[in-house]
């Protein structure tokens, strides 16, 4: 059995290792606020949604429990009421969305992938939620050029979420911009990319990682030019950037 110390000096390490889901300092200083402030306060479906996903393969695409408690407390400090969602997966930080925004609040939710939706759409159904969501799958980009044509939906979203394809993030932004209102809010996920964003070159890194980390580094200083925006940075879950539209 491995001493005490020789146990936290092993988890040190791997938490150097870039792409760690955690930004902390510390695992155990994570922990502690999610034991702490997020569990206490978690919604039992999204608590069980949380634990469903676990289970699945691609966990990591999630979003992190104390993001999903800052969304919700986010949206209904906004009044949000009319939101989009690009990059779905299972629908954790849908769900989060969902039981924040008004009872005739809606979700227009986008994701390539239909089957990972439908793991979390009963536990969706049993909270009562499902009729706040209007999921479309398929690719976003088609989606909104065709609503940026329609012309009827420039300005009508209160809350963005983008949490899919990092290589296509900028060409979200160019989109989204014209379909967020004025003083409405974008966030957009992984901004921080598991700590890559400050890595040397030669760093060790999970290969997806690597691969997009250069599209990452190049949003972020995009967004940090953009004058159509107020930012602001958070180290939330994987970091997520704040965009607020003010022209």
């Amino acid at each position: 059995m491995a001493a005490k110390g020789e146990t936290e000096q092993n988890q040190n390490l791997r938490h150097q290792e870039v792409g760690h889901k955690s930004l902390l300092q510390s695992d155990a200083l994570y922990q502690y606020i999610l034991e702490t402030s997020v569990y206490p306060r978690e919604p039992e479906s999204m608590k069980e949604l949380r634990e469903v996903t676990a289970k699945h393969p691609w966990n990591i695409m999630t979003t992190s429990a104390d993001e999903g408690q800052f969304l919700n407390m986010l949206l209904k400090l906004i009044n949000a009421k009319n939101t989009m969602e690009i990059g779905v997966y299972t629908g954790y930080s849908l769900l989060a969305t969902a039981l924040a925004i008004p009872d005739d609040g809606k979700i227009l939710a986008m994701d390539i992938n239909r089957e990972n939706f439908e793991i979390g759409l009963p536990i969706i159904e049993k909270a009562g939620l499902a009729h706040k969501i209007d999921f479309r799958e398929g690719p976003a980009l088609p989606a909104l050029d065709q609503m940026i044509e329609d012309g009827k939906y420039h300005g009508t979203f209160d809350f963005i979420f983008v949490d899919a394809d990092k290589d296509n993030y900028l060409n979200y932004h160019k989109r989204l911009i014209e379909l967020v209102k004025v003083g409405g809010l974008i966030g957009y996920d992984n901004t921080l990319w598991n700590g890559s964003v400050v890595a040397p070159p030669d760093a060790p890194m999970r290969k997806y990682v690597r691969y997009y980390r250069d599209f990452v580094l190049e949003l972020n200083k995009a967004l940090a030019a953009d004058p159509r925006i107020e930012i602001c940075m958070l180290p939330v879950g994987d970091g997520i950037t704040l965009c607020r539209r003010v022209s």
